[in-house]
């Protein structure tokens, strides 16, 4: 690691005249790229673009441009909170039956997956672009100088990465395996690795700009690279791509207890599940109950349950589907939800409600797996950035084209159209884009000013870990660092799930007491966040992962991790 700690160094010394900046990300090389930019006089949407290139190169396993993202910005000056979706599209050519064989049966979700079918065109460079206009600083060339100099000269391999290639590597191409395991096994930890080819396509679209991703010769070799897939070949257009653009989004905010939450709205159901699920248990004192009450976990179970059901059942493309954002969110909807809940015992089922505006639809099987990072940003102006970016699971498609890998998102899609006769929200369809639990966020506090912004990665879980962090924060008066560490209790459906190792195995035959079918089990986890203490910057990053939080002056927050020495990588 000593490499690491130069590369570090080297970039952190220039830094002082800039104190107020912070850079939290799933990996330090990647928070250091951020901070790189801030030095430079950068926004905090230029730290988070050279951020999220720099994740693409040592975090390949979850996001890249290959992928997309969602943006959630706040210009101080301006006082504006904007949402830009750059979630991926399925081709024109996508059908209803686009996961069905050739026996007219759909596919399982782990035959979906490999190969080209599953690639949506990707949004996350166009996002940037979008992002970049609206609130960037510095050239666009120069947000790619740290990932490029990270995939040139190369960087060591994390125990995060030698364990996503041991464990979910099987179905990567060969292009991936030259790179990572070039002698039939994955490089060991620590190994130097170098992608030139992923360097030498940052530098094409540096100077060319954005567009040179989606037309001519990069965006018919990502066609030929999705359609000529040995398994489920794709039938995706050069048009396809040309015609891709991200778009802003009517930003989704709510309050509670005084706060002001504004996230992503659809097609994500992130920002909504998350209001929902706070919205229902406003009525209850979770404080006074406090983090080791097992009634508050019960609580904040039974309210994720409705919360899902409905998120389920509704969320779709808004371009596509009728979404019922403001009957889901209204008053008195949701104190009849909230009513629901017993804090002496549990719901013997859970439906979707009828909010107003509801459609007629039926829910299907959430398919969203992990295989995301999330970043948070604040620049010395008070600018704050918060990204959640994915190429769907571990190594998205298997699929790679010049050093990067292609998403899997149409597989967040549900594969069966329909269920009892009627067509589900998230059914596939050309040129839509497919449901999402991504939920990058900010708060603002009584006061105005932004109090905390969070996102998290690990598919569903998004919503609970989200929701989890900011009860944390406002009700229980943790800092932020502590709630995202905080055990979560992840109830999407009638079973919980305790999260193995934490605070929630103790409760359990509590729990239990109060009529939680509730289970201990590992949860892939993975938060980042920054808050405002009094006047001060400063950040989260989850123990659970390789987080890091870097100050603008060239500080390292010091994590702590289960096993693991402060600043260490857990395994």
């Amino acid at each position: 690691m000593k490499k690491l700690a130069a590369y570090l160094v080297v970039l952190l010394l220039p830094l002082s005249a800039f104190a107020q900046g912070i850079v939290s990300a799933a990996d330090p090389r990647a928070a250091a790229a951020g901070v790189e930019i801030l030095g430079k006089g950068g926004s905090a949407t230029d730290a988070a673009i050279a951020t999220m290139l720099a994740l693409n190169v040592v975090e390949p396993q979850s996001a890249g441009i290959g992928g997309g993202a969602f943006f959630v910005q706040y210009d101080a000056k301006a006082r504006r909170t904007t949402t830009i979706d750059g979630r991926e599209k399925a081709p024109a050519a996508a059908t209803s039956r686009w996961f069905y064989d050739a026996d007219g049966k759909p596919l399982s979700i782990f035959q979906a997956v490999p190969g080209g079918r599953s690639v949506g065109v990707p949004g996350t460079i166009r996002a940037m672009a979008a992002a970049h206009r609206r609130g960037g600083k510095l050239p666009w060339a120069a947000l790619f100088e740290p990932a490029i100099r990270l995939a040139r000269d190369g960087f060591e391999v994390s125990p995060r990465l030698n364990n996503a290639l041991t464990r979910f590597g099987s179905h990567v191409d060969q292009g991936v395996r030259a790179i990572f395991s070039p002698e039939g096994t994955p490089l060991a930890i620590g190994a130097h690795v170098r992608n030139p080819e992923q360097a030498a396509l940052f530098e094409r679209i540096a100077k060319s700009g954005p567009d040179s991703f989606y037309v001519g010769p990069q965006a018919e070799k990502l066609v030929a690279t999705v359609n000529g897939a040995a398994r489920n070949p794709s039938h995706m257009t050069a048009s396809d791509l040309a015609a891709y653009e991200a778009r802003e989004r009517p930003v989704l905010c709510g309050k509670y207890r005084r706060h002001k939450i504004c996230s992503m709205g659809p097609p994500s159901s992130g920002g909504i599940a998350v209001l929902m699920i706070l919205k229902q248990l406003e009525r209850f004192d979770l404080a006074a109950l406090g983090k080791d009450s097992p009634t508050a976990w019960h609580l904040f179970a039974e309210s994720s349950r409705l919360a899902y059901a409905d998120r389920n059942l509704y969320v779709g493309d808004p371009d596509y589907v009728s979404v019922p954002v403001k009957g889901l969110l209204d008053r008195k909807y949701l104190a009849g939800r909230s009513a629901l809940i017993d804090p002496k015992g549990t719901m013997t089922s859970v439906t979707a409600g009828k909010p107003r505006g509801a459609p007629p639809r039926l829910p299907a099987p959430d398919t969203e797996v992990p295989g995301t990072t999330s970043l948070s940003v604040a620049d010395a102006s008070g600018n704050v950035a918060q990204v959640t970016t994915t190429i769907e699971s571990s190594f998205g498609s298997g699929l790679s084209m010049d050093g990067i890998l292609l998403n899997n998102e149409l597989t967040d899609f549900d594969i069966v159209p329909e269920k009892d006769g009627y067509l589900v929200a998230n059914r596939v369809e050309g040129g839509k884009r497919p449901r999402s639990s991504m939920a990058p966020t900010i708060v603002y506090g009584p006061d105005g000013k932004v109090r905390i912004a969070i996102g998290a990665a690990g598919g569903s879980t998004i919503i609970a870990q989200v929701a989890k962090a900011l009860i944390g924060v406002i009700d229980w008066k943790l800092s932020a660092q502590d709630a995202v560490a905080l055990g979560l209790l992840y109830a999407p459906g009638p079973v919980a799930t305790a999260e193995k190792g934490t605070q929630l195995d103790a409760m359990i035959p509590a729990l239990r007491a109060l009529g939680e079918k509730v289970e201990s089990g590992a949860l892939g986890l993975k938060a980042n966040a920054i808050e405002r203490v009094q006047g001060k910057w400063d950040g989260a990053a989850d123990p659970r992962s390789e987080g890091a939080v870097m100050h603008q002056d060239g500080r390292m927050k010091e994590i702590v991790r289960a096993g693991a020495q402060p600043n260490r990588p857990a395994e």
